[in-house]
This record gives structure tokens, sequence and C-alpha cells, in this order.
């Protein structure tokens, strides 16, 4: 069997699925484990898949790839690109894109354990393959551990993934220390009194209140977190309000954080209800209602791992970077296996830009952006170097 990968990941690409809606994904991911012959465990945590390739006696290594789209409108022009629509959280139908690369992190493990499988008499362990959902909402890694996921599988001597990164590709990038973010998420509702708009001394004016506290909240991070530091404080939605003329009772605000560290992490969400509790009170509404989300801690790639996978890759790819103590504010859950199974995490970036783009000077698309498109065909192989250059170093 050779899988054709390219056209596998044009498929996936062609068909993103929102957070535990996985489904269509997870099958194609549990048929092909079954045709490479992997033991398949499907409906971890939700819509996870998990495969063990047990090899003779050695190490365990856990590979992750996480599975999950983003509700986003795709303007790459690809003639794959994708027009499907799902239905989020809140019940609303959404159009569905692959803007963080959760399509290629899919078939860059399928390749590496096609190719573990094809050379298995070369090495000897076990490999298990957990293909997570809900990474983007920061709930798939947890709920797979929910359901059982160091009990039920071989346990880890180490974690490893890659996540695709706007670099060029054929670079391969590897941290050592703090690598990513941690991530806070949080919904406050601010309760007021509702009023006819020309009587707004009836009222209690909760987007007032709310518009303030927003205001208020940028000086988080320039004010309270210091320069040598980093936190990132976003508020990303806002929701009050049905008319002109009416003043609501309540309003709604979500907001996104990211920290260096947990210190940091700490200050930050205080601060956050500090000042949402004050504004409140200055605008003599009612206490306001805080929902915290399960967030993502600071992911830490362990330093005797990463310069082993480093030294891996760099054997086997163009240019391989140490990213020293450089920390991206994106955050991750991937962490949270290493984790809960007591063992080293490694995880990387690996390119997936046009270098051209880089020579001409061109805007090059982040992460999440509808604009997003890696050059997938040459991008391909090189994830699946580093992914199988990873694993070998770490079984025998």
């Amino acid at each position: 069997m050779t899988l054709d990968l390219f056209s596998l990941y044009q498929d996936l690409h062609a068909h993103p699925e929102l957070g535990f809606q996985e489904h269509r994904t997870a099958g194609i991911v549990a048929s092909e484990l079954e045709q490479l012959g992997l033991d398949v465990t499907t409906g971890v945590g939700g819509t996870g898949v998990v495969g063990v390739l047990a090899n003779g006696e050695g190490p365990v290594v856990w590979l992750r790839a996480d599975m999950d789209g983003l509700p986003v409108e795709e303007r790459t022009g690809l003639s794959y690109a994708s027009t499907h629509r799902g239905v989020d959280e809140t019940g609303t139908e959404v159009p569905t894109m692959h803007a963080c690369g959760h399509d290629i992190h899919v078939t860059w493990l399928l390749g590496a354990l096609e190719r573990l499988v094809d050379t298995r008499q070369d090495w000897s362990g076990t490999v298990v393959a957990v293909f997570q959902p809900a990474e983007e909402v920061i709930s798939g890694a947890r709920a797979m551990l929910e359901d059982g996921l160091v009990d039920r599988f071989p346990a880890p001597d180490v974690v490893l993934g890659q996540h695709s990164a706007p670099i060029p590709v054929g670079t391969v990038a590897v941290g050592s220390g703090p690598v990513m973010a941690s991530s806070d998420r949080f919904t406050v509702t601010f309760n007021g009194r509702g009023a006819h708009g020309s009587a707004p001394q009836a009222s209690l004016d909760p987007i007032v209140t709310a518009a303030s506290a927003v205001v208020r909240l940028q000086t988080v991070v320039s004010r309270e977190v210091g320069p040598n530091d980093a936190g990132v404080v976003t508020v990303g939605s806002f929701h009050a309000g049905t008319r002109p003329n009416i003043i609501p009772d309540t309003a709604v605000i979500e907001i996104s954080t990211r920290a260096r560290n947990e210190d940091t992490r700490a200050r930050i969400v205080a601060s956050i209800e500090r000042i949402v509790r004050a504004e409140s009170e200055a605008g003599g509404l009612a206490a306001p209602t805080i929902e915290r989300a399960p967030g993502a801690d600071v992911l830490v790639n362990d330093a005797d791992q990463a310069a082993r996978v480093l030294e891996a890759v760099a054997a086997v790819v163009p240019r391989a970077l140490d990213l020293e103590s450089g920390l991206a504010m994106a955050s991750e859950d991937v962490g949270q296996l290493a984790t809960a199974a007591g063992v080293p995490l490694v995880y990387w970036f690996t390119g997936i830009t046009d270098p051209g783009l880089f020579e001409r000077g061109e805007d090059i698309p982040s992460n999440h952006s509808p604009f997003y498109a890696p050059q997938a065909e040459t991008a391909i192989p090189v994830g699946v170097d580093a992914l199988v250059a990873a694993t070998r170093a770490n079984v025998r």
C-alpha cells in the first residue's frame, strides 16, 4: 500500500469539520490506519482516533496530530478550497476551513506511520498515533484523557508532535523550554437594568459599563505586565441589545488571554476579574457573571529530548533551526498529554510556505487567516521526514 498523501491532504482540506464534529475525518483516519495494519480504536474522547503500532521491545512513543478546522470562510482560491459549512456551539451555521494546518498535520502523521510500517525491520518499540479532536477550542486533549487515554493504551516514554508554521518549506524549528503560551477564555456578562432609550436615567446601562471595561482591559498588559515579559488580553466579541431605542439588561464580552509563564497568567486573570467587577460597581450594576473555560498551560519542551529531536531532524531536512528561547504567543493543548502521562514533550514547527513569497517580500498569511494556503505538495514530504526521524531517535 502506498498512500497518495497529496490527494489525501486535498480531500481533508476540502472537508474541514469543527471540534468534536470530525466524524468524516476520523473515519478516513481509522480506515487508513486499519489498512496499515495498526490496532485502531475510535471514539476516544468523542471523535478521537488512536492507532497502535507494536513492533517488539523498546520505548513507547506517542505521536499526536489534531484534526479540527475553524469557523473561517476560505479565500485562498485553491482548486480544492473548502466550501464546507458546519454548525458551531451556538447552533449557528458557519463556513469552515482548515486555516491552521490540521489537515496537513493528519497527513504528516499518516505518512510517517506508513514509513514506519514499511521500515519496521529497522527499529523496535511501540508507536501510538493520537489523532485528537477539538484542539482549536482547547478541549480535545482533555476529553481524550478523561476517556482513559493514558490507561487504555501503552503508556508513553515521550510525546512528540509538530505544527505547521508560516515559515519557508524545508525549515523545521525546534525549541527548548517554554515554546507556546498559556491560554484562557472568559465570558463576562454585565448585569444591568434595561429601559427605553429615551429614559436612560431609568436604566443601569450594561453597554456603557462593558465598553468602559473593554478600554480598561487594554491596560492590563501595558501597565501590569513588565516590558521584559509577555502577555495578551484580547476582547474578541461584544454582544448587547437588539434595537437602538432599547437599553438592554445585559451585555456580554468574550476575552482571550495569553501568557509567557504561570505567574503572569495568574496576574492577568486576577486583573481581568478585578476590572470587570470594579467597572460593574462603578456603574451601579449587580455583580458580573464571569465564566472561565478550561485553558491551556504554557507548553514546555524537554531540553534533552528537544536536542535529540533537533539532531535527528537536522540530518533529514534542508534547514533545522534551534529556537533557543523563542516563544510563540499561540497556545496548544498537546502538553496536557505529556503532563498526564508524566513524560517529556517535544513539539516543533515545520514550514509550509512557498520560499518565493519571502524572497519577493510578499505578505505571508498567518495561521487562522482565510488566505492560509500551505504549499502542501512540497511541505508534506518534509513533515513526514521530520516526524519519522524524531520517532526513530526515540525507539530502538
